[in-house]
Order: structure tokens, then C-alpha cells, then sequence
């Protein structure tokens, strides 16, 4: 998964603010730069003051700068027209548009810059428009809007069913997440793509992204800390598609903590009441699994359990529940997912590669 920053130049941050912000980036991997040319509170004095030294910044370190663009922004700018050897110049890569323009313009655009769509507006019929007008598609990817307004975020359901339409059709797609810490002017209510990730951490949050399959995650917000970045990088730096959960340990089994530590695959035949781990019993290398004091203990819904030598052949395999049910002596109840982790179970569908993060 690709990862982004935000940059907003005019709007409340010093340059210098936003060059250290890049350089920061640049040196966690951070690959891509998104910016908006025509947010209506910029100063656009400022703007264009210190747009040309950003850029300048951003191409040094070969970032992917994606600028959001209207029908101003030409005037903005000071451009004599808007085309895509002009914006290409400034340093800017990628073009997104959201309102203002026809399709044959997109598409002209597509064959001389990367260009992005609107993920959370695009339809069909405007899809089958851009292709009838002969858009090059391998320059084109997609991006969702943010929402600075709380309660306005756009439901998960609506966000996969728009990502997975979009990805079908062999366009990629970004969304964004909101910082916790550095939130942008003027509501400073954070800008998520998705209500719900309004107020999770940048580490949960692009997770979710992940487990949502999202070809790139960007921090909407404008200064986010450092520790928000390094959880941004880390998250990119996941195998694709893997879904990363934290949990908690119950066994004091160094074994166990190994075992359950590594990466794992869902089954492609789903049990009812578990996720069952195809590895896992694999990886045992004649070790015996005795039961222990978690053993014959009642299991709940996120609960990770392994099986003991009591079921036999079984032994050694992970499941987590789906489902309270009473437990056994023949399984070990070895850890658990945090609850504020729970929501991402769903997302371990047959044959979707996982992975565990103990948390003390």
C-alpha cells in the first residue's frame, strides 16, 4: 500500500512548517504529496508565494504530488492557461479533478500527466464517457473526497462498494484518514474519508484502509506528529492486503507467542463459529502442545484460541471466534484481540492473510 501527506499551503502553516513536514516524509518512505488549489479560507497570497518552494522540495525527493484542481486555480496560480505542460512545470505530477470539467479534457490530460478521479462521485455512466472519449487509463487512478465536517464522513459499506467497482475495473484507489494531533484549519474536526476513522488513531485507522484493500492511504490533516508519519509508514510497509490485528496474550508460552506471532492465512472453507488459521499446524515441528491454565476456560468473540494435544491431530491449530461459546480442555484460550480491533474481523475472509501485534 502507497502512503501520502497532505500539504495546504496558505493555510494557517508556516513554509517552513510544511518543508520539515516533507522532509520528514520523504525520509519514512513516504511516497506521495497530496495538496488542494482551491480550498476557498486560503490565503491565496501566501499560496502562491510559497507553492513554488514546496514544489520544488517535493520533486527533489521524486514525490508523487497530486494537486486538486478547479477552474480557478489557473487564476490562482497565474497561469496563462491550465494545461498539463504548465502544471507539470510547477513540479505538480498528478492532476485531480473534481468539478468544473467535461471528459474530453480529462481525457486529453491522461495522455501527457497522471490524472485522479473522484472515488467517492464516480459513476459508470461517467466512466464509460472517459472511455469513449479515449482516456489512457494507465494514467489514471482515483482518490475519495475527505470531510472536514463531523457527521458528514462517508459510511464503510458505501467506500468498499465504490472501492472494489473502481478496482475492478483496474483503477486504484486512495482514501484518507484524519491526524489526532494536528488537525487542519478551519473546523480542525480532522479529514477522514470515513466517519468512522474520525477519531481513531492514524495506526488503526490505516489499517482499516488496508483491511479495506486500499491502493494508498493519505493523512488528510496537515501536521501530523511523528509518530503519526511512523505509523503511516509502517502500515505501507505491510505486504498487501495482509490485515494487521492487535490482541493481547493470555499464555505465558513462549511457543505459543511465537506461533501466534507469525503471519497467518484465513482457510478458504469458513468454518461458522471461527477463523481458522491454514498454517498453523503445520509450523508445529514435533512440538507438543499441553494444555495450561487458560485451557476449559469460557471463549468470546475475538478470542484466540489453540488447540492442545487434547484433540490430537488438531493440535496446534489458531482460531478466533466468532462466537461466545463454553469452552474446553483440549483448547487453549491464548490470547485476545482488543476490543477497539474487533470491528476489523470481518475483513478476514477465506483465504485473507493476517497477522497478530501483541500489545502489553
Amino acid at each position: 500500500m502507497k502512503t501520502g501527506i497532505s500539504l495546504y499551503p496558505g493555510l494557517g502553516r508556516s513554509c517552513a512548517d510544511e518543508l520539515a513536514l516533507l522532509e520528514e516524509a520523504a525520509a519514512m518512505g513516504i511516497t506521495r504529496v497530496f495538496t488542494s488549489l482551491h480550498i476557498p479560507e486560503s490565503d491565496t497570497d501566501v499560496l502562491s508565494m510559497e507553492l513554488q518552494e514546496i514544489l520544488s522540495v517535493a520533486r527533489h525527493h521524486h514525490f508523487d504530488v497530486i494537486a486538486d484542481v478547479s477552474p480557478k486555480t489557473q487564476e490562482l496560480l497565474n497561469l496563462p492557461s491550465l494545461t498539463p505542460e504548465h502544471l507539470l512545470s510547477l513540479g505538480i505530477t498528478t492532476v485531480r479533478f473534481d468539478y468544473g470539467f467535461d471528459v474530453r479534457k480529462i481525457a486529453l490530460f491522461s495522455h501527457m500527466m497522471k490524472v485522479q478521479l473522484n472515488a467517492s462521485t464516480l459513476r459508470p455512466a461517467e466512466l464509460a464517457a472517459l472511455q469513449e472519449a479515449g482516456a489512457d487509463f494507465s494514467h489514471i487512478d482515483s482518490l475519495h473526497n475527505f470531510y472536514p465536517r463531523p457527521h458528514t464522513g462517508l459510511g464503510e459499506d458505501y467506500v468498499q462498494k465504490q472501492t472494489q467497482w473502481l478496482q475492478n475495473q483496474g483503477i486504484s484507489v486512495g482514501l484518507f484518514i484524519p491526524s489526532q494531533t494536528g488537525r487542519r484549519l478551519p473546523l480542525r474536526e480532522g479529514l477522514p474519508t470515513l466517519e468512522d476513522d474520525r477519531n481513531r488513531t492514524v495506526d488503526l485507522a490505516a489499517r482499516h484502509a488496508q483491511a479495506m484493500g486500499a491502493d494508498t492511504v493519505y493523512i488528510g490533516d496537515s501536521a501530523p506528529s511523528q509518530e503519526e508519519l511512523t505509523a503511516l509508514s509502517h502500515a505501507g510497509r505491510e505486504e498487501k492486503g495482509r490485515i494487521v490485528l492487535k490482541a493481547r496474550l493470555l499464555s505465558h508460552d513462549p511457543f505459543l507467542q511465537d506461533l501466534l506471532s507469525q503471519p497467518m492465512t484465513a482457510r478458504l472453507d469458513p468454518a461458522q463459529d471461527v477463523i481458522r488459521a491454514a498454517e498453523s499446524r503445520s509450523r508445529l515441528q514435533g512440538h507438543i502442545i499441553s494444555g495450561d491454565e487458560t485451557a476449559d476456560q469460557p471463549v468470546s468473540y475475538g478470542d484466540i484460541t489453540v488447540d492442545n494435544e487434547g484433540y490430537g491431530r488438531y493440535m496446534g491449530e489458531v482460531q478466533i471466534s466468532l462466537k461466545s461459546y463454553p469452552g474446553g480442555p483440549n483448547c487453549n484460550r491464548a490470547a485476545y484481540i482488543l476490543p477497539e480491533e474487533q470491528f476489523l474481523i470481518p475483513y478476514i475472509t477465506p483465504g485473507r492473510a493476517f497477522r497478530l501485534e501483541f500489545v502489553r
